[in-house]
Order: structure tokens, then C-alpha cells, then sequence
């Protein structure tokens, strides 16, 4: 490995490795310590290797598409055993005049108990777990937690933000989601075999999300939050819900308290989402499993099997929420659960409307969901089922979208993601299966890349997949697409279109069970066994339609330390880049940089906010912009000309930590309990965030 810095040029220093990058009580209440129970996709269907039984050599499709162009000079260096090449000496990660605009010279790995910006650029909390957010509200008193409080404050553990302008040019309608709550962090010498009814409606007051007004103070630079009475609104666990598209009022969605089957309350575990060309978030509902209790009881072995593949099982739940509410009781009320793992779309600028659950879009473990209008009109949305050795997802409406901010435009454009296709990802790699030995040696043709095809899994009340109806395909989505036969993917987490260049590119964390016995071992999509640190895809669908069902894809980045033997970095020098492990959320900037958030880094420094072009000489020169502080996790990034907006998850969250004992005191400093919190940075010249 090189030094830090050489003659300018720097490959950034690596800290120790480390075989998992998230605390216990962080797994503990935000998957429900999912990576400690086996994957529930037991299917033994074909995937990958089995399918490819000889070399698909490239055909026109894969010629044709610029996703398959190699990036400048240094595919060589990364080749079978290649040893790690010198820096060349016209090249460094410094802040020099880039054709590609990410001018800022890239933050080293580190464990500070801060965010850490590059030079040059400025930070300002914009909201804090506790902020007010509704008139009424108090300031937040960690020590006087109430329920009627929380509901008027910023919630806990903000996720997924997304601006909606409003009003001047620089007002927006801030969303953030609030995933989870961590109640070891939440309240003092938490007993988590006794929680008492408000501990928990305090906690359902901190899920769900938040609609806050800011502006940009010119100034300092710093977005400031309004306590507005207009537009701002909390939605929570108890906030209700509609439900829409084909499944709306199934039998599988009714309930006693529901026989319609159509109104839900809450949303929980809401990680990812995007923000719609007509103005609306999405929202993604992820581990809601383990909000629910006494799976175990079921003897029903149809509806046994089906709680299993969505990761139920067992006897009370972390929270024991099922104590205060029989609707998280399984035995009690087996459809309510049924009722999330749904997208979710909120309309900000209509503060009384009822926010909506799209059935069409398929439920599973929703990490978000991204839309682009297709060439024809149409919108498309694309999805990742966030879980080890679960798949890929797209949906493309019936109907074309309508321009413009009329009522009528938004009421049409708002019904779009109830009527269309539903579909599941199979890939195929182009290079021979024992090429693909697991150890991310990159095969002969000197990239992992391939073909694909997008596989109709219903369309309204036509199902495609045998055996399975309609509605069973929507409610019960993941094993319909074990029926067809999807790939088996690594986490697949934020799926997202670049507005410049039409690809898709998906972030997939990590599995460290791939090639576990009785486990599916590496295919050229996932070509790494025990994969601790996670790749990105780049895929590109036939002639640039979002709305064809044919794609090739090449791995974009297999992320780690870039000394190892088995990391890609887009063919470029992996002396120039940026160390990189769980890439989790993706955003693009005006000039369609790639940006990565990441979750878990296994390299044992702390998470950050990482950029790379995806397109010329610079193509997978991965710098980190910023890393967030120890115990924590980057999430929601915003990539906005002039700054830059990320939320810092579960500050704190750190082995030992607990309220009673804070091992981190970020944002407020002094002896104050750590506070998930919006961050904002911008450069001290009030200039392009990347110029």
C-alpha cells in the first residue's frame, strides 16, 4: 500500500478490518437482528450459474450499450493477481479543476465523533430528533418525553430526505423518514422485558415521517427549519393510511378492525424513497416483521410459510408493541401484518390529504422506490427488496404522465403507480461459471457484466406467475418471484435511474452468507463469497427504454479496501479512489455523478457520503465527500448545485452505549445524549457544491 500522500497523490489510509460494520443494538432494533437468523428465501429455484451453461458471448445488444464501454486506462491493473499499481503522476484525489466537477479534495477514513467535511466547505444541524416541527410543539426535554410531544417533534433515526420547492425559489418542503427506534437510546435504563404503554406510544410517535418547511439562509448558507402551520405535519404509527391499486380490499388485507380492507393505521421501518416528477415522496416500508408478535403460534402451514419468507417466526417481538395493540399479535390479527411492506406516497403540498399505500408496486421489504417518466410518457419505478439473496424489482404504469402543476395534472399523476406491470430482475452473466470462483477475481473478458430480462409478475388482475392469483402475486410478491425464477442478489437496497444517462444503478450492501453451506455460492452479478462489503450494479435497458424488458449490466464497483485483489473500481486506477464498504443509498448531481451513502462500513471506519462519475476518463474514481460520526450511519443524501443534505442515522450506536451510558454526545456536545439529526454542507464561498 502507498503512503497517505506521495508527491500529492494520495490512496486514502484503510483502518483495520473488521468482519461487521454495525453494533448489536443497532441490528438489534432496526432489522430485528435480521443477519442473525437465516435468509427467509429458501427457494431452490435455478439462478445465475445453473441457467448460463456455456459462454453467452456478447451480442449487439451488449455492444451497443455505452454501459458496457471501458473507462480510460487501468482495466489491466485490476486484472487476476495484478499487483496494485504505482500512482501516475498526473493523477490524485486532491481538489484540482475536474472535467468531471467533484473538485474537492476526498476525507481520510476515520473514527471521529463528528461529520468531517474536505476543506473549504461549511455544516449546520438543520433538525434534530425532538426539533418542534407542529405549533404547540415543546422544546425537547430528554428527561420529559411524552407521546403528545413526540408527535409534534422531529422523529427518531431520520432516514430518506427529499425536497419539494415551494413557494420562493429557495423554500422547500423538507420530508424525512424516521425508520426506527432504538429504545436503549430512546429512554434511561430501558427494561426491554418491561416496557410501560407510554415508552411505547412515545415510540410510535417517532416512527413514520416528517413534512418540515425550510429556507436557505444566504447568509450563513444553512437550510432553517419553520414551524409552519400551513404545510408542515407529522405522520407516525397511529396516523391513518389508504389503501390503493389492485389489492386494495383483498381478504388477505382485512381485518377486524378494517373489514374493508382499504385504511391502515401507521408506517413503520421506513428507509429509502424518491421524489416523484409530480411532486409526492415515496416511501419504502422495510423491516416491519419484527414490529409483530407470536408468529410462532400459527399452525396454519400456507399461512405459516408465508410469514416465514417475509422473516416472522417466534414468540414477542423486540418492543412487545402486540401487548398494548392486538394488531401486532399475529395469533390475533393475522392479516394486519399484510397491511406493510408496502411503498408509500405522501403528498407534501397537500397537507390534508391522506397519504396512500400503492398494492401495485408489490410488497416486500421495500427499501424505496425511484421513478423516471420513459421516453414514451410512462412513468417507471424501480425497487430493491433489501434482504440477503432477494431480488430486484420494476413497475411501469398503464398511463402516461400529464405535465404541469394543475390540480387535474397532480390528481392524474398521483393515481399512475396503481396501474401498470409489475416485474422481477433475472440476470445472466456473459462468462463462463467457473470463471466466477467466488473470490472476485474478475473473469477473462475483464469485467463482470451480462444480460438480463425483466420478468411480468402481474398486470391489474392478470397474474403471470402459475398458481398464484392476482392478488396473492401483490400481497405475497416475494414468492411469486421465487416461483419465476429472479436472481438471488446481494442486499439489494436503493435502485435508482440517473436523470442524465437512463441507466439504473443499484446499491447491493452486502451477504455474508453467499456461499454458506446450503447456500447459493457466487454468480457473476454476486461474485464474491462471504461478501462483507457490498458492489454497485449499473444497468442499462435495451436502446435506453425504461419500459423494455431486456437490459445488460456490468458491476460499476465491488467495494473495500482497494489494495485486495478482489475490489473494481469502473476499470480505474485503484490507487486513486477513495476506500468504500456497504454502499446503501444512491443519489446523482446535475452532472449525473454518482453519489453513495453507505451502511456498516466493514473496513472499521465510520460511514460516509462518497462521489464518482460514472461516465469518461474519470469513471469509478470513487472519493469520499464527507463521513459522519462514530456509531452512526449515512442515509437520505440530497445532492442539490449549492449543498449538500445528509441524514445522520443512530449516532451513538455503539456496543456498550445506552442512555444511561452515551458513548457519543453529537450534534449538542457537552454531556448531552446523542440525536439523530439533518445535516447540511455547503462551500464557504456559497459556490457549487462540487466546482
Amino acid at each position: 500500500m502507498s503512503s497517505s500522500t506521495d508527491r500529492g497523490r494520495r490512496l486514502l489510509p484503510l483502518l483495520p478490518n473488521h468482519p461487521l460494520g454495525r453494533s448489536a443494538i443497532t441490528c438489534k432494533y432496526r432489522c430485528g437482528d435480521a443477519c442473525a437468523h437465516e435468509a427467509p428465501n429458501t427457494s431452490g429455484n435455478a439462478y445465475f450459474g445453473d441457467v448460463v451453461g456455456e459462454v453467452v458471448r456478447r451480442r449487439g445488444l451488449l455492444k451497443a450499450g455505452a454501459v458496457l464501454a471501458v473507462a480510460g486506462a487501468g482495466v489491466g491493473l485490476v486484472g487476476a493477481g495484478a499487483a496494485v499499481a504505482k500512482p501516475d503522476a498526473d493523477v490524485d484525489l486532491g481538489g484540482g479543476r475536474r472535467k468531471d466537477g467533484l473538485n474537492f479534495t476526498a476525507v481520510a477514513p476515520n473514527t471521529e465523533d463528528r461529520v468531517v467535511t474536505p476543506e473549504g466547505y461549511e455544516q449546520g444541524i438543520v433538525l434534530r430528533w425532538g426539533d418542534p416541527v407542529l405549533p404547540g410543539a415543546p422544546e425537547f426535554d430528554f428527561d420529559r418525553q411524552t407521546p403528545a410531544a413526540q408527535a409534534k417533534q422531529f422523529g427518531y433515526n431520520c432516514d430518506f430526505l427529499g425536497l419539494v420547492p415551494v413557494g420562493r425559489h429557495d423554500q422547500w418542503l423538507l420530508v424525512a423518514n424516521h425508520e426506527y427506534t432504538s429504545e436503549e437510546f430512546l429512554f434511561r435504563n430501558w427494561d426491554s422485558a418491561n416496557p410501560t404503554r407510554e415508552q411505547t406510544e412515545i415510540a410510535w410517535a417517532a416512527h413514520g415521517a416528517s413534512v418540515v418547511l425550510v429556507e436557505r439562509d444566504r447568509r450563513t448558507g444553512n437550510l432553517v427549519p419553520k414551524v409552519d402551520r400551513r404545510y408542515n405535519r407529522r405522520l407516525t404509527a397511529t396516523s391513518e393510511f389508504k389503501v390503493t391499486g389492485p389489492a386494495a380490499g383483498s381478504a388477505h388485507l382485512k381485518t377486524s378492525a378494517d373489514p374493508t380492507g382499504t385504511k391502515v393505521l401507521g408506517t413503520l421501518n421506513n428507509c429509502a424513497g424518491g421524489v416523484t416528477p409530480w411532486g409526492t415522496i415515496l416511501s419504502g416500508e422495510e423491516n416491519f416483521n419484527q414490529y409483530f408478535g407470536n408468529a410462532g403460534s400459527v399452525t396454519d402451514p400456507v399461512v405459516k410459510a408465508r410469514l416465514a419468507r417475509y422473516g416472522l417466526s417466534g414468540a414477542a417481538s423486540t418492543r412487545k408493541w402486540e401487548r398494548f395493540d392486538k394488531r401486532f399479535d399475529v395469533a390475533q390479527e393475522p392479516n394486519e401484518v399484510n397491511r406493510f411492506g408496502w411503498v408509500v406516497e405522501i403528498d407534501p403540498l397537500d397537507p390534508d390529504s391522506t397519504p396512500v399505500k400503492h398494492t401495485a408496486l408489490g410488497r416486500f421489504k421495500h427499501e424505496g422506490a425511484n421513478v423516471i417518466i420513459a421516453r414514451d410518457g410512462r412513468v417507471v419505478a424501480y425497487m430493491g427488496d433489501d434482504e440477503r439473496f432477494d431480488y430486484m424489482y420494476k413497475f411501469v404504469s398503464d398511463e402516461k404522465f400529464k405535465p404541469g402543476n394543475s390540480k387535474h395534472a397532480r390528481e392524474h399523476n398521483k393515481k399512475l403507480l396503481d396501474r401498470g406491470t409489475l416485474y422481477v430482475a433475472r440476470f445472466t452473466g456473459d462468462s463462463p461459471a467457473a470463471e466466477i470462483d467466488g473470490s472476485g477475481k474478475l473473469p477473462a473478458d475483464g469485467e463482470f457484466d451480462g444480460t438480463g430480462e425483466w420478468i411480468a409478475l402481474a398486470s391489474g388482475d392478470r397474474s403471470f406467475v402459475p398458481g398464484f392469483t392476482a392478488e396473492e402475486v401483490y400481497v405475497f410478491t416475494r414468492l411469486a418471484a421465487d416461483k419465476v425464477g429472479a436472481t438471488k442478489m446481494d442486499r439489494p437496497e436503493d435502485v435508482e435511474p440517473n436523470p442524465r444517462n437512463r441507466r439504473v444503478y443499484a446499491a447491493l450492501t452486502n451477504n455474508t452468507d453467499r456461499g454458506k453451506a446450503g447456500k447459493e455460492g457466487a454468480t457473476e452479478p454476486n461474485p464474491r463469497l462471504n461478501n462483507r462489503h457490498g458492489h454497485v450494479l449499473e444497468l442499462e435497458e435495451r436502446r435506453g427504454d425504461n419500459t423494455a424488458t431486456s437490459f445488460s449490466w456490468k458491476l460499476m464497483l465491488v467495494c473495500g479496501d482497494p489494495t485486495s485483489p478482489d475490489t473494481y473500481f469502473g476499470g480505474y486506477d485503484k490507487t486513486q479512489v477513495s476506500p468504500i464498504s456497504c454502499p446503501d443509498n444512491v443519489a446523482f448531481d446535475a452532472r449525473g455523478n454518482l453519489w453513495i451513502s453507505t451502511d456498516g462500513n466493514a473496513l472499521k471506519s465510520n460511514d460516509g457520503l462518497f462521489a464518482v462519475p460514472v461516465e469518461g476518463e474519470f469513471r469509478g474514481r470513487v472519493k469520499q465527500f464527507l463521513t459522519v460520526p462514530k456509531g452512526a450511519e449515512t442515509c437520505g443524501p440530497v445532492i442539490e448545485d449549492d449543498f449538500v443534505l445528509v441524514a445522520v442515522q443512530h449516532p451513538g450506536e455503539i456496543d456498550g452505549a445506552s442512555a444511561s451510558n452515551p458513548l457519543s454526545h453529537w450534534p449538542d456536545g457537552g454531556a448531552s445524549q446523542p440525536r439523530p439529526s439533518v445535516v447540511a454542507v455547503w462551500k464557504k464561498d456559497k459556490g457549487r457544491i462540487c466546482g
